[in-house]
């Protein structure tokens, strides 16, 4: 069975930090790249930053640039999104996804196999 379970995500100062992570489990965690996307409260879902499969690719949604930081650890079935400078902004549910490919970076929702079920990260002012 494939599972995706994201966990990290919390009420946090305006300021703080936290760092997602999302253990996947099922398929060939390293033949997959993964997505963070988040969805706010009457918002599209947005992709936040994805990692190709070998994790020497990444991108960033402008907004988070040089705040948040995509890594995975393919020994661990895991990737992390750490997030730091957080905003109220950033509020949303944040949710990791994969897409089967080698050496590429989906931005589309659309494109990717499998969800997990999110984590709600709440930045207060």
């Amino acid at each position: 069975e494939v599972q995706l379970v994201e966990s990290g995500g919390g009420l946090v100062q305006v300021g703080g930090s936290l760092r997602l992570s999302c253990a996947a489990s099922g398929f060939t965690f390293g033949h997959y790249a993964i997505g963070w996307f988040r969805q706010a409260p009457g918002k599209e879902r947005e992709v936040v930053s994805c990692i190709n499969n070998s994790g020497r690719s990444t991108y960033y949604l402008d907004s988070v640039k040089g705040r948040f930081t995509i890594s995975r650890d393919n020994a661990k079935n895991t990737v992390y999104l750490q997030m730091n400078s957080l905003k109220p902004e950033d509020t949303a549910v944040y949710y990791c996804a994969a897409k089967f490919g080698f050496g590429i970076l989906p931005l589309g929702a659309r494109q990717y196999d499998y969800w997990g079920q999110g984590t709600q990260v709440t930045v207060s002012s």
